[in-house]
């Protein structure tokens, strides 16, 4: 349906002032912070690093500046496809029922860019935190595995509920179960009608509010009663926001704030919960004590396993967690809730290299949540040994560090995943290990972002120079992105070398990481390529490529060359007048020391294999050639035909 223009701007003026009225928040809000600056500039200037980075300090990335750009608009009309890929990822909207959204199309430097736009439409975009929510409210009819607690019922009708979504959600249950813990049912009054219990139940658990509540003939309440019901469970649970929603249905545009608002509070709640809880009551001990610990399934914070990460004992000179000192040398001794406690180990005063017993850590954890990988969902769906009940938790190994498991378990509780540099490629093996395919995707976005180190100019580097220190090994990446499958590492991994490829030609461990490519193809053939080989070729095309078209090089070396032919009978001519030109360009030169004392020294600009070039475009010129001439003489060496 086309709106008339009276009716568009009367549709505006109260979108407006509903926004002025802060019942509607504008999508792209004006944001002159510093972060949101920092990003926007690495949006223009393609600076990929310096865009996850502000992203990571929490940037609005669906804000606009004072000129009304987007960062997801200034980095698509300046053709950075990649840093185009990572703000889509992140969650920026483009939506081409909007503004900013048709902008970013039709202003797209490349039909490349334009397709990736294309592709995020506006609900894979909008709300990053569906996962999440989806996976909480199917919690209400998934059977198996089982992992509710509690069955509330009211009037005819239960449900099988689970203590820490409701004492995440709800101050109401929260006060009731921390006082009695143990109990598995709960009754409410009859007079609530079961429709409105079961609204009042979804929405605890992410569910959208229904536009029809139900009642009626042959229901036995009339929708006032229900609607009634719904008004007394809200006060009485403590979640008003249920009835705001169900009063905000009937414009559409409220109705999509308000979910996006409650999704976003209901993540707040269950992150809180878990820091509180979880991560709270997660213990350090020796591991050869770890087997002994029991803990009571009827325990405070409703935990139904264990899972155990086992420190490296090379990393024991780093210590542990530094506020961790609830080590258990006994284990019968419980607290009333259920959490095993005792006195602290008598080597926590000492400093961590005094003392090389490896430790573990154990978390507190709720197979509900957990279910969300895929390797945990086939584990407690199955007749495995951690699927059956016993009466202490049972305690899963999982193989990664305690820090690596803290980063997993928060993302599935919370959708949450703050992953340092120096542990993106531990949490990659972990996420692949445990089947949480958007995790792995998520490190490798961090590993291919953060871990993009300076790129130096082979101008001025020499052959045989030591590379600086990079902020990984990008040795360790390539050989991740081969055990995990994630082509965005090794795309991101031969792009790294390409740019470096003068630092690491000749460097032995190279030349084993080719060995290893060419391997990876089963049956190799002398005709088959090198696919890590191939991926370098063509980024050390586009390297020096992007040069030569920035500078016209190639339109400069054709004329040099048309000079060089019309010009050959005049080198008699100039011959002659060399010896005086020579004597003018030294008077010149002694005169300018001595008149001007202060001039810069002329720069000598050589090759990667010593010789003198006339620019810095020369240099780049000559240096495709001896790098592409010293991948051949490596195939050489290797007995590589590619």
């Amino acid at each position: 349906m086309i709106l008339r223009k009276d009716q568009l701007e009367s549709s505006l003026r109260e979108e407006q002032q509903l926004i002025k009225d802060g019942r509607l928040k504008e999508t792209n809000p004006l944001d002159e912070t510093e972060p949101f600056q920092r990003l926007c500039y690495a949006c223009r200037t393609g600076n990929l690093k310096g865009s996850q980075e502000a992203i990571t300090q929490g940037a609005n990335i669906n804000a606009k500046d004072k000129y009304d750009y987007t960062p997801l608009t200034l980095a698509s009309l300046c053709g950075h496809y990649e840093v185009v890929q990572l703000l889509l990822e992140s969650g920026a909207l483009c939506d081409r029922d909007t503004f900013q959204g048709e902008r970013c199309l039709y202003n797209a430097l490349t039909d490349q860019i334009r397709k990736l736009l294309s592709s995020y439409d506006y609900s894979k975009s909008a709300d990053p935190l569906q996962p999440l929510a989806s996976h909480i409210t199917s919690l209400l009819s998934r059977e198996e595995p089982h992992t509710s607690d509690i069955i509330v019922t009211s009037s005819n009708q239960s449900f099988s509920l689970h203590k820490f979504v409701l004492s995440a959600r709800s101050p109401y249950f929260r006060e009731k179960l921390n006082k009695a813990p143990s109990t598995t049912s709960y009754k409410l009054t009859a007079k609530i009608p079961p429709q409105a219990f079961g609204i009042a139940i979804r929405y605890l658990y992410f569910g959208e509010t229904p536009n029809d509540v139900g009642g009626g003939p042959g229901t036995g309440f009339t929708e006032g009663e229900v609607l009634e019901g719904i008004d007394k469970l809200t006060k009485q649970l403590e979640i008003r926001s249920l009835w705001e929603g169900i009063l905000e249905n009937d414009d559409r545009r409220l109705a999509r704030q308000h979910r996006t608002d409650e999704v976003e509070k209901g993540r707040d709640q269950l992150e809180a919960w878990f820091k509180e809880n979880v991560v709270r009551h997660k213990i350090v001990i020796d591991a050869v004590k770890a087997v002994d610990i029991k803990w009571d399934r009827e325990n405070a914070i409703f935990a139904d396993v264990l899972l155990k990460a086992d420190e490296l004992l090379e990393d024991d000179a780093k210590g542990t967690f530094p506020n961790d000192t609830n080590e258990l040398p006994s284990t019968n001794e419980l607290k009333a809730n259920g959490i095993p406690v005792g006195p602290t180990s008598q080597f926590d005063h000492l400093p961590p290299s005094t003392h090389s017993a490896q430790k573990s850590t154990l978390f507190p954890a709720h197979r509900a949540m957990l279910i969300r990988s895929e390797y945990f969902q086939i584990m407690f769906s199955s007749a495995f040994l951690e699927a059956q009940h016993t009466p202490h938790l049972q305690i899963i190994n999982v193989d990664c560090c305690p820090e690596v498991l803290q980063i997993i378990l928060a993302y599935l509780y919370t959708e949450k995943s703050d992953i340092p540099l120096d542990l993106a490629v531990e949490v990659l093996y972990a996420a692949d290990l445990l089947l949480i395919e958007k995790l792995k995707a998520k490190a490798a976005v961090v590993i291919s972002t953060l871990g993009n180190g300076p790129i130096h100019s082979p101008s001025s580097s020499s052959s045989s120079g030591t590379p600086l220190e990079e902020p990984i090994d990008i040795f360790q990446v390539l050989r991740a992105g081969w055990a995990t499958r994630v082509p965005r590492l090794e795309s991101f991994a031969a792009k790294y070398f390409a740019d470096r490829l003068e630092i690491y030609i000749d460097d032995p461990a190279f030349a084993d990481l080719i060995r290893e490519s060419a391997a990876r193809i089963q049956k190799r053939q002398e005709t088959d390529s090198i696919e890590l080989l191939d991926d370098i070729r063509h980024y050390l095309s586009e390297r020096f490529r992007m040069r030569f078209e920035d500078a016209g090089l190639e339109e400069l070396m054709d004329e040099e060359a048309a000079t060089g032919a019309a010009g050959g009978g005049e080198e008699e001519e100039e011959g002659e007048g060399k010896g005086a030109a020579a004597d003018a360009d030294v008077a010149t030169t002694d005169v300018d020391k001595d008149a001007g004392g202060d001039l810069l020294p002329e720069v000598t600009i050589r090759t990667l294999d010593g010789e003198i070039a006339s620019d810095e475009l020369a240099a780049d010129a000559m240096n495709y050639q001896i790098l592409l001439g010293k991948i051949d003489t490596l195939l050489e060496r290797l007995r590589l035909d590619a």
